[in-house]
């Protein structure tokens, strides 16, 4: 009963944990090229990775024999007893990754070693070798993995959008790219070049992926301790944003994630971002390998540190000093202007000692009140102007001022009362009776669910919809991947009453404007947008049309309302009642809530 399995039965198995989707793939080939030595890699995709994923470099190269060996099962150079894994500092090393995708793929391997004149050309398809022939090819490794996951229908099936792949690929690109600034990287996808990126230092390397004013709002950080050495650069915090994704850690140049750490950041910035917002960094760990453990994770995504703690308060005092020290935190400006001159004190100075003229008369308990600058009539009209700003004696009528609580509105005249239907409170709130007891709105969910149903009629009719043209269109410069993923929505976007247009090098300019968003910028709408995307939706089924819509009300929503008439609170509670569905905001957050006279009777009994 007990037998083993096939090497191609293990080696899709294995394909499981190491090849989730096309960016595993180039993970694994752009890693082993780094570890070969390369100076030099380029990655071509073609549909998202699904058809073509190929990874060229000029590194070591291999032997005819060697690289036949490189695809078997745990066939690797790095290690050859159970301590080289205690000293390791390079990517690959357990001799799974080669194998795994020849299981699942189509790959051809053309290499050549420096000093050969003839390279060797190797086919694999599902785990056996198809073909195999000397060639003429450049010196190091040239790998392409095409039709992935053909011989599995149900791996391929369940694959996301080729935006979605293509963001992933772009993501796993990002972290080779920036961990390796001496080494020269393209990104070329379905035909297109993505990414061109010289040798250069660190800033260099960051303003070439997330766009050339990168480097200007990045400020250095960094800690030299007998634990962990800290080097890298941390975001100013107008760079801080409300999606994740210019968050990097970096261990012995090995990309790695870790909530733990991360927290330690947000707790440095804690006083100068809003609990939403991400802060970048971009952070690289230098780590004594005996001290860490990378072999837990099939991907090596997640590091044990023996010395967490202490990592923790370390990061934590490198990215608040680095901000104190740039003068991130708000600071006192003198206004100089006017000031007087303060001569400069040497030691011929003479220094003459100030006379004081004292009253050994004075008594502050004989003297006449009246004497007083000030009459006791001048304090009792400060008291007067005072009592106007509703400090008063604690009789009934003040204490209901005091509540912000006033029943009824005499006029001017002071004969007739009218009685108030709303009560506004702290901007936050709008408490009204109704039958049952007191209903409480929630006034910035309540404008989101009127916004968003106006929205969503937008896109979903394209009937009446007025333009706002821009006098100064507004630029909005993106990351690639950020680029991709709002350049697919644009068209919908510009059926609704946008007139968005590509500019420059991922950049978009607004020309024109929907009514109803006179409030909001451009950058507002697409950083909602791209937050939307984002997330997940498709637990609730949401289309796009959706999600822009509550994108767009979330952008132009009111975050805290000031003080709101009379007039003004009936309004937005009667657009609010004219929706759909009033009681939810966009995101499905309840918005109205009714007090019932059971639970305020229940409560006073109570106590």
């Amino acid at each position: 009963m007990i037998r083993l399995l096939p090497d191609s039965v293990a080696n899709q198995i294995a394909a499981g944990e190491v090849v989730q989707r096309p960016a595993s793939v180039v993970k694994e080939l752009m890693e082993n090229a780094i570890d070969a030595g390369a100076t030099q890699i380029g990655l071509i995709i073609k549909d998202a990775g699904k058809t073509l994923i190929q990874v060229k470099d000029n590194g070591s190269g291999m032997s005819d024999r060697d690289a036949r060996m490189a695809f078997e099962r745990h066939a690797t150079s790095k290690i050859s007893e159970i301590g080289d894994l205690e000293y390791l500092n390079t990517f690959g090393f357990r001799g799974e990754a080669l194998a795994s995708i020849a299981a699942v793929a189509d790959v051809e391997l053309r290499t050549r070693q420096a000093g050969e004149d003839l390279g060797c050309r190797l086919l694999i398809s599902a785990s056996k070798i198809t073909g195999s022939e000397p060639v003429q090819c450049p010196e190091g490794s040239t790998f392409s993995v095409k039709n992935l996951f053909f011989n599995i229908p149900a791996r391929r099936k369940f694959l996301k959008s080729d935006a979605t792949e293509l963001k992933y690929i772009i993501n796993e690109f990002q972290k080779i790219a920036i961990s390796n600034t001496g080494v020269e990287f393209t990104f070329i996808n379905n035909g297109i070049e993505i990414y061109n990126l010289p040798c250069g230092n660190l800033r260099q390397r960051l303003s070439g992926i997330f766009g050339k004013n990168t480097g200007v709002s990045l400020i250095d950080a960094g800690a030299e301790t007998s634990i962990v050495s800290i080097t890298g650069v941390i975001g100013k915090p107008d760079r801080a944003k409300k999606s994740s994704g210019e968050q990097f850690f970096f261990v012995n140049n090995r990309y790695f994630r870790s909530a733990y750490f991360q927290k330690a950041i947000i707790r440095a910035y804690e006083q100068l971002l809003p609990a939403d917002s991400y802060p970048s960094y971009f952070l690289f760990l230098s780590v004594d390998p005996l001290n860490i453990d990378v072999n837990i994770h099939p991907q090596k995504t997640e590091v044990k540190f023996e010395e967490e703690q202490a990592i923790w308060q370390i990061i934590n005092a490198a990215i608040r000093e680095s901000l104190s020290k740039y003068m991130v935190a708000p600071s006192i400006i003198f206004d100089m202007e006017d000031a007087p001159d303060i001569p400069v004190i040497d030691r011929n100075t003479q220094v003459t000692v100030p006379e004081l003229n004292i009253d050994t008369n004075f008594n502050p308990f004989n003297i006449d009140r009246k004497s007083r600058t000030g009459t006791m009539e001048g304090w009792e009209q400060l008291y007067e102007n005072f009592d106007r700003q509703g400090k008063h004696s604690f009789d009934s009528a003040s204490l209901e001022k005091e509540n912000n609580y006033e029943p009824e509105q005499r006029n001017i005249a002071g004969t007739e009362t009218v009685k108030r239907r709303f009560l506004p409170v702290k901007d936050k709130y709008i408490l009204t009776p109704v039958k049952s007891g007191i209903m409480m709105v929630d006034i910035c969910r309540a404008h989101q669910r009127i916004l968003f149903e106006y929205f969503l009629s937008m896109f979903e009719t394209n009937f009446n919809i007025v333009s706002q043209q821009q006098l100064f269109p507004e630029k909005v410069e993106l990351s690639v991947s950020d680029h991709m993923l709002f350049h697919s929505v644009c068209d919908e976007l510009n059926k609704a009453g946008f007139d968005i247009r590509s500019f420059d090098n991922n950049s978009f300019i607004f020309c024109a404007i929907p009514a109803g968003l006179e409030k909001t910028n451009a950058k507002t709408i697409v950083d909602e947008i791209l937050l939307s995307i984002k997330e997940d939706y498709n637990s609730r089924n949401w289309d796009t049309h959706e999600k822009l819509a509550l994108s767009l009300a979330k952008a132009e929503s009111v975050k805290r309302c000031g003080n709101l008439s009379d007039n003004e609170m009936e309004y937005l509670i009667n657009k609010l009642f004219a929706c759909k569905t009033p009681d939810i905001d966009g995101e499905g957050k309840p918005v109205i809530h009714i007090i019932s006279m059971e639970d305020m009777d229940r409560f006073l009994l109570k106590n």
